[in-house]
C-alpha cells in the first residue's frame, strides 16, 4: 500500500522524527547539536512555525511542532535540507543524511500534546543505556528550559503546554510530571511496528475523517487514522452492517444465500481499501482459487461505478466499518 500523504491544515500539531541513513549518527558533537538548533530557530522565524518541544539524540530527533500556515511540508524541507548541508561541511562528506521520509504523527491538543511533550523529552533516559542520569542534565533537548534550569531559546515555546497542566508553579509542576515517568497507552502507541499517522481520541479521528479527509479515497482514510487495520476487523464490521453472523461472511455458501452480497462487499473492502492479496483474501473466504476473488471485486467495482444507489450504499458501509474501529 502506498504511504499515505500529509493532513496539514492551520494551527496542526505534529511530533516529526527523523534518523540517520541506516541508523548513522546524525549528531556528532556539541558543533553538530548547535548546526541542528540553529536551523530549527532559521524554519521558526522564516515559516512562522511553533517549536514547541526538541529533543535530539546521537542518531534522531524529535520535535513537536505547530503549523498556523499548514507548512509543514516546507518547514520540514527546510530543516532536514539545511541540516545536512551543514552536516556535509562540518563532516566533509556529501549526500543524504537522513534515512528519508521523516515520519510526522498528527497530534490532538490537550491532553495528548502534553503526553507527547513528556515523551519527547523523556527519550534521554527510556532507553536501554540511559544517557544521563538526570534529564535537566541532557543539554540537547528543550526539558532544562522548561523547568527553568537555563534560558530558553527566542524560538521555543512553552507556555501552551503549561496552560495544558494548568498549574501555578509551572517550573516544578512540570518536572514532577515528567519524572512521572511516560503513560502506558502513549508508550504502546510507539512500539507498535506500524505507528498511526493519528494521535488522538476516536471524536478527533471522526472530526478528521470528516473535515481533513472528507474527499479522499478510502484506502488513504484507513492509512491515516488505523494503519494495522486487519481483514478480520473489516469482515467482522461488514457483518455488524448487514446484520448476520460472520460465518455467513466468510464461508462457502449454497442454496439461497450462495450470492449473499455482504460476503462479496466484504471481499472487495479486503482488496480495495487494504490491498491485501488475492491469495491471503481467498484463504480466508475459504475460496479455492484467488480467481473467485478477483472476479467477485471486478463485479463489486463495476456495479459501484455503474449504480448510484449501490455506490452510496459502499459509503455507507465503508463509513459503518470507520465507526467500528475508531
Amino acid at each position: 500500500m502506498p504511504r499515505p500523504q500529509r493532513i496539514e491544515y492551520e494551527h496542526a500539531f505534529y511530533h516529526v522524527m527523523n534518523r540517520g541513513r541506516g541508523r548513522q549518527n546524525t549528531f556528532h558533537d556539541e558543533l553538530y547539536f548547535q548546526a541542528f538548533l540553529t536551523t530549527l530557530g532559521e524554519a521558526q522565524a522564516r515559516f512562522d512555525c511553533v517549536i514547541h518541544a526538541y529533543c535530539l539524540m546521537t542518531n534522531h530527533y524529535h520535535l513537536l511542532i505547530e503549523t498556523p500556515k499548514a507548512n509543514l511540508g516546507r518547514v520540514m524541507r527546510h530543516i532536514n535540507g539545511v541540516y545536512t548541508q551543514r552536516y556535509n561541511k562540518l563532516k566533509h562528506t556529501d549526500g543524504p543524511l537522513f534515512r528519508g521520509r521523516y515520519k510526522a504523527i498528527l497530534v490532538e491538543k490537550n491532553e495528548y500534546l502534553l503526553q507527547l511533550s513528556r515523551y519527547i523529552h523523556r527519550n534521554p533516559i527510556d532507553m536501554t543505556m540511559p544517557l544521563v542520569d538526570d534529564l535537566a542534565h541532557y543539554p540537547w533537548s528543550s526539558y532544562p528550559a522548561y523547568i527553568g534550569k537555563v534560558k530558553p531559546p527566542e524560538w521555543l515555546t512553552r507556555d501552551f503546554t503549561y496552560q495544558i497542566q494548568g498549574h501555578r508553579h509551572k517550573f516544578k509542576q512540570y518536572k514532577a510530571y515528567v519524572l512521572r515517568g511516560s503513560s502506558d497507552g502513549l508508550t504502546d502507541f510507539y512500539d507498535k511496528g506500524n505507528i498511526a499517522s493519528v494521535l488522538g481520541s476516536d471524536g478527533f479521528k471522526r472530526w478528521l475523517k470528516n473535515t481533513q479527509l472528507m474527499n479522499s479515497p478510502e484506502p488513504k482514510v484507513l492509512q491515516q487514522l488505523k494503519p494495522d487495520i486487519s481483514m478480520n476487523e473489516v469482515v467482522m464490521a461488514v457483518a455488524d452492517y448487514y446484520a448476520c453472523p460472520l460465518s455467513k461472511i466468510t464461508s462457502v455458501l449454497k442454496g439461497p444465500s450462495k450470492g449473499f452480497e455482504g460476503r462479496k462487499v466484504a471481499m472487495y473492502f479486503c482488496q480495495e481499501v487494504l490491498a491485501e492479496k488475492l491469495s491471503n483474501i481467498a484463504e480466508y473466504f475459504n475460496l479455492g482459487h484467488s480467481g473467485s476473488v478477483s472476479f467477485i471485486t471486478h463485479q463489486i467495482r463495476k456495479k459501484r461505478r455503474e449504480d448510484k444507489q449501490f455506490s452510496k450504499q459502499l459509503d455507507a458501509i465503508f463509513d459503518s466499518i470507520m465507526k467500528e474501529l475508531i
